[in-house]
């Protein structure tokens, strides 16, 4: 099946061009267009039902895609699904909530029967098997979210890198030297789930630069797992004095298992935390954090959703800089 991607080889242009040169979207000199055209014809290709259709016509609907697949925070992701959609009223135009854990064949059925303008695509993974099709969909798109690779797509996102690091440079700053992380469940590190990742490396290159002992434990969203996770991290590290928490469910209760197994928050341990600043707020220890813009993000991802289906240019990438709130939870470690 010729795809759009082979007609933009053979014509020596983008697949973008491909598209606005075929639907008549955008203005296109008459050498390109007739250069598209032709290769079009040799290779056989034909737009699907839903690229025509949308040519003449708009459905003022987005989609959101955000599988709930194990292990996400759902009310988290119900932060970005309320952002995006308050934002797409804005622009008079609704949100369809795509749920399912379809893959490429869901974005394909959206897509090729033309009941969306574009799509919002959400727990992306470092390796995501939705990559080539949202490459070669003839309508726009944008990642919340970062794969390994994004040449050729629109990405928005928390710097969760950077706010692994900036939480281990904390923790140095106020002079520990052993510290743990404290991660999402198993499951979301197995599928590679990119913001995940991404804090586990500049967790690592935070710690390895700083020269300080560290440990990276998967904790599973129960208050259990939280106590066995304080047990085995007090048994391997005994020393440890600075734990960096990136899994909302389990923040409350693992302070409250290192305060059951002795260590007082912020005396002898402190805590820093990635997670909604609503929640750090609220605890009985309040938490330093550094916040998830779920409202900025998922607004921001909107509009660059117009722009793009208005023909403007938008950035690849928009990374924004961590920024972190200090709380009661953590506390300088004085030398022993």
């Amino acid at each position: 099946m010729v795809k759009i991607t082979d007609v933009a080889r053979h014509a020596g242009v983008s697949a973008s061009t491909v598209s606005y040169a075929l639907s008549g979207k955008r203005p296109i000199s008459e050498e390109t267009r007739r250069r598209v055209e032709e290769s079009a014809r040799l290779l056989g290709y034909r737009p699907h039902a839903g690229a025509r259709a949308l040519a003449g016509r708009r459905t003022n609907v987005l989609a959101l895609v955000v599988p709930l697949r194990a292990g996400i925070n759902v009310p988290v992701v119900m932060q970005f699904a309320v952002s995006v959609v308050t934002t797409a009223r804005r622009y008079d135009h609704d949100v369809l909530l795509l749920t399912q854990e379809e893959g490429e064949d869901g974005l394909r059925r959206v897509a090729d029967t033309a009941l969306v303008d574009a799509l919002l695509v959400m727990d992306v993974q470092l390796h995501d098997p939705r990559l080539p099709l949202l490459r070669d969909l003839d309508r726009p798109s944008v990642m919340i979210g970062f794969p390994a690779e994004s040449d050729g797509l629109t990405c928005i996102d928390l710097d969760f890198r950077a706010a692994g690091e900036a939480c281990v440079e904390h923790l140095t700053r106020l002079g520990h030297r052993v510290v743990a992380l404290v991660g999402s469940p198993p499951e979301v590190y197995v599928r590679q789930t990119a913001f995940a990742q991404r804090v586990v490396q500049g967790f690592t290159a935070a710690a390895d630069r700083n020269r300080l002992a560290s440990a990276v434990h998967p904790c599973e969203a129960t208050p259990a797992a939280a106590r066995t996770v304080a047990e085995q991290l007090l048994r391997e590290q005994p020393a440890l004095t600075g734990v960096v928490v990136h899994n909302e469910s389990i923040l409350e209760p693992l302070i409250d298992a290192f305060e059951q197994l002795g260590l007082r928050v912020p005396a002898d341990l402190s805590i820093t935390a990635i997670c909604p600043d609503e929640l750090a707020a609220s605890l009985r220890v309040p938490v330093t954090s550094i916040a998830l813009p779920s409202a900025e993000v998922g607004a921001r991802a909107v509009e660059l959703l117009m722009r793009k289906l208005d023909g403007k240019d938008v950035p690849e990438a928009t990374l924004l800089p961590p920024g972190m709130t200090e709380r009661a939870s953590t506390a300088r470690r004085e030398p022993t």
